[in-house]
């Protein structure tokens, strides 16, 4: 297995699909990555050499990825919550923060059912 950015990327897949396994970098990324450093798409990670996995590690470091880019996540999530916007009061409740609707399928998001206020159940 190749090490990318603190991540062992599986060797039987395309590079493409290999490195959207690490945090951060989905397909597009992924793609502009490997365009920079003119590597086939559709490669497979055995077949590279350690040269090719070394432009890739050093392109791969010039984007703020994996524990950077998770505690950067948290830190947003936490400052929200501690201002008491609108999102950072649905974080903390553990609903729907971009607007969904929250009337039936988002209740069991996330482990147990969130009651929303005053929603009485429906006696026969």
């Amino acid at each position: 297995m190749a090490r990318i950015a603190g991540v062992d990327i599986p060797n039987d897949k395309r590079v493409v699909v290999s490195l959207t396994y690490i945090y951060g970098i989905g397909a597009s990324l992924a793609e502009k990555i490997l365009a920079d450093v003119n590597i086939s798409v559709d490669t497979r990670v055995k077949d590279l050499t350690e040269e090719e996995l070394t432009k890739i590690r050093n392109e791969v470091s010039k984007y703020k990825l994996e524990g950077d880019l998770r505690r950067e996540v948290s830190l947003n999530i936490k400052r929200l919550t501690e201002i008491g916007s609108y999102r950072g009061k649905r974080h903390r409740a553990g609903l729907p923060v971009r607007g969904q609707s929250s009337k039936t399928n988002a209740r069991t998001r996330k482990g147990p059912r969130k009651t929303i206020a005053n929603k009485k159940k429906a006696t026969q």
